[in-house]
């Protein structure tokens, strides 16, 4: 018989978790589990890291779910290992060894074939991976053991450095830091660097480092989070609007901010901007985004004057549990 479980009593809550993700869960475990700690209503992250793959994470909850999308085009930064000489079935550790070649490469070679991925590359995204196709993840077909055919696609590879190898030995490898545009697969960026070098490889571990603005020095584990107690857990979670950097900040006064708030266009002396995050009240508080065009505000993405209360009075962290058995 299963153990009854424990349900807490969520409430609203607004801000950003850098996570730091542990090996083994998959962004959505993570998510929930952070979720529960919280008491969280409403949660949602920036983009998946592989179960493998640890790392920065940010999770939105409440008001942040609404420009989670604005993180998704994000420079991103990974630190890799990838093993030598072993070719798996997967392109990680996960995947069973379909191919095992010696390593005969130098390392001037390594310098060489590293330089030809800088920049513009293109790549094949990897069966194992949740892109879809006609409606199905890739990898729902790699399980039934079919390939589909897939569209190549254009990343960029901003920074690619060496931190570490190792040609000789019964576990030769490379340890990288790569520095890439959205949508850059490292597993197949490993898988690629390794087949140039005449050896083929997989990927061994993977951490990413830096995500946007967002590094792992100022993550929280899940560990991390459930030692603290409740208003630890609010006082480590980052404003809304750290989502929005580099934003072109306006302030409106109490009459434009209800009307804006209602989706109401406003003029006034501003520059045509695409990227705008709208302020109101005092105390100060984000209200939304917009893009001015013409000398006009357009309303974009707005929180809910409900909303914009909640995160001005901080959710009390001392609500009761409220415990029931299931």
């Amino acid at each position: 018989m299963n153990s009854p479980r424990t349900r807490v009593q969520r409430r609203p809550v607004h801000g950003v978790l850098l996570l730091d993700k542990p090996l083994g869960l998959s962004s959505n475990q993570a998510l929930q589990k952070a979720k529960w700690l919280l008491r969280a209503e409403k949660a949602g992250h920036t983009g998946t890291l592989d179960p493998l793959a640890t790392g920065v994470l940010p999770l939105c909850f409440g008001a942040a779910t609404k420009f989670s999308q604005q993180h998704l085009d994000a420079d991103k930064t990974y630190e890799t290992t990838v093993r030598l000489g072993l070719k798996t079935s997967t392109g990680d550790a996960e995947g069973d060894v379909i191919t095992v070649r010696e390593v005969s490469c130098s390392a001037g070679m390594v310098v060489e074939v590293l330089d030809k991925f800088m920049g513009p590359i293109s790549q094949v995204p990897p069966m194992h991976s949740a892109l879809k196709k006609d409606g199905k993840a890739l990898y729902e077909y790699a399980r039934e053991g079919e390939t589909v055919e897939r569209e190549p696609r254009n990343v960029v590879i901003h920074d690619l450095d060496l931190l570490d190898m190792q040609l000789q030995g019964d576990a030769p490898f490379l340890r990288l830091r790569v520095r890439c545009s959205k949508g850059t697969y490292i597993r197949t960026l490993g898988e690629d660097i390794a087949d140039a070098l005449g050896c083929g490889g997989h990927l061994s571990a993977l951490r990413r480092v830096v995500t946007g603005p967002f590094a792992e020095a100022e993550c929280v584990s899940l560990m991390q989070l459930e030692a603290m107690d409740e208003d630890q857990r609010l006082a480590v979670l980052q404003p809304v609007e750290v989502l929005l950097p580099g934003y072109t900040e306006v302030q409106l006064d109490k009459t434009s901010s209800d009307r804006f708030l209602n989706g109401v266009r406003r003029h006034g002396p501003w520059v045509d901007c695409d990227q705008v995050a709208v302020y109101g009240g005092h105390p100060r508080a984000l209200l939304g985004t917009a893009v001015v065009h013409g000398g006009e505000l357009i309303p974009g993405r707005l929180l809910s004057p409900m909303e914009i209360q909640q995160i001005l009075e901080k959710s009390p962290a001392t609500e009761p549990l409220l415990a029931e058995q299931v």
